[in-house]
């Protein structure tokens, strides 16, 4: 034993210290990915402003997936701004998500009625578990049937980016969720619109249909502005009460993420235990929070809403920040889209995709006309 201990430190390279810290050095940064995201969403603004039917964070998510795939900008986005590409699609996506509490105030919640509370709560739960269960029926990969679940019934692609920081998903996952998820809100934009008189919806209906089944806030806000301003306030309504949801599911993830590594671990070290053997490394790591700080920073930020206290002029600035910021971080997470990888699925994820999308879409309208 004496004689391997003290063969080990003259076998290792005398110069692999010096080696790792020049690899260090040489390791790519993150400014380089970070000036492509912010790249990618003066692209997508401009997007906005040229065409105001497209929402600039679909916008950013279609452009982080063309970089991802031009040849041009491909070798790029895959090799050096990948690292700064990852920070914008996790970090800046918790800020953005913080910082869209203050969209919503409680006071304008309870204005809208108990029934059109219960009714969102309805609509998402409806959503959420039948999205989960066809998902697992398909056999989908990883956490996709989860995260597709959590975009269709929350909000879109920023419920799985805030989902997937405690679920620990795979990024491709991610990726094809958001992909997918965007798409169909996309869709929605132009085909929900067609739909207004035939299913026979004034505009207030309409709007609160919009708020209740469409998937992201700037997709509610481009289907529901065709009907006019009564239809878009209520829809932002609607839709922001759904939003508010997103906070209890994220905490109900961390606690099944956390019950299940307890598990896990308990099992790993009894049977290190029989082995004779220590704990498990993982076993005194740290297990992931009940609840993220950001989404006790988004409830915080509801909470300062709801006071009336923040001046107009401050909300408006967190309003634009908050677009920024998350255009930024979809525009990271669309650049992690691998497409002859979705194709492999793609199949089963279009299927999932258009039954969730009838679902919701089919609860809230019952949903609309049973509460109006």
């Amino acid at each position: 034993m004496a004689l391997l201990s003290s063969h080990k430190p003259t076998g290792k390279p005398a110069g692999a210290p010096a080696a790792s810290a020049l690899g260090a050095k040489a390791a790519p940064g993150k400014l380089p990915g970070l000036a492509m995201a912010a790249a990618g969403v003066g692209l997508a603004w401009s997007v906005h402003r040229l065409v105001p039917a497209v929402p600039m964070l679909t916008a950013a998510v279609v452009l982080g997936i063309a970089a991802a795939h031009l040849p041009v900008v491909r070798p790029r986005v895959r090799g050096i701004g990948k690292p700064g590409l990852t920070l914008a699609g996790k970090r800046l996506m918790r800020i953005g998500i913080v910082l869209l509490g203050l969209k919503l105030s409680l006071d304008d919640v309870l204005g809208l009625g108990w029934a059109t509370v219960a009714m969102v709560f309805a609509v998402v739960a409806a959503t959420f578990f039948g999205t989960l269960w066809l998902g697992r029926r398909l056999g989908l990969r990883g956490d996709q049937p989860l995260l597709i679940a959590t975009g269709y019934s929350i909000c879109g692609a920023s419920a799985i980016g805030a989902v997937s920081e405690v679920s620990g998903s795979d990024e491709e996952d991610v990726a094809t969720s958001v992909a997918l998820v965007t798409l169909c809100g996309t869709l929605a934009i132009a085909v929900l619109p067609l739909l207004h008189h035939p299913l026979g919806l004034d505009d207030a209906q309409f709007g609160r249909w919009v708020g209740a089944g469409v998937h992201d806030v700037g997709q509610v806000v481009a289907t529901a502005q065709t009907a006019g301003p009564a239809a878009l306030g209520d829809a932002v309504l609607v839709k922001l009460m759904r939003v508010a949801l997103l906070a209890p599911l994220v905490a109900a993830v961390a606690v099944s993420v956390r019950n299940r590594r307890r598990a896990a671990d308990a099992v790993e070290a009894a049977g290190a235990g029989a082995a004779g053997g220590g704990v498990p490394a993982r076993t005194a790591g740290k297990r992931p929070p009940l609840v993220p700080l950001f989404v006790l920073g988004f409830l915080a930020m509801v909470a300062v809403r709801t006071t009336g206290l923040v001046p107009g002029s401050a909300l408006d600035v967190a309003q634009h920040a908050q677009e920024l910021l998350l255009a930024a971080a979809l525009f990271g997470l669309g650049s992690a889209v691998h497409l002859p990888t979705l194709t492999r699925t793609g199949g089963r994820v279009a299927a999932l995709g258009l039954c969730s999308w009838v679902v919701i879409a089919g609860a809230s309208y019952g949903g609309v006309l049973l509460t109006t």
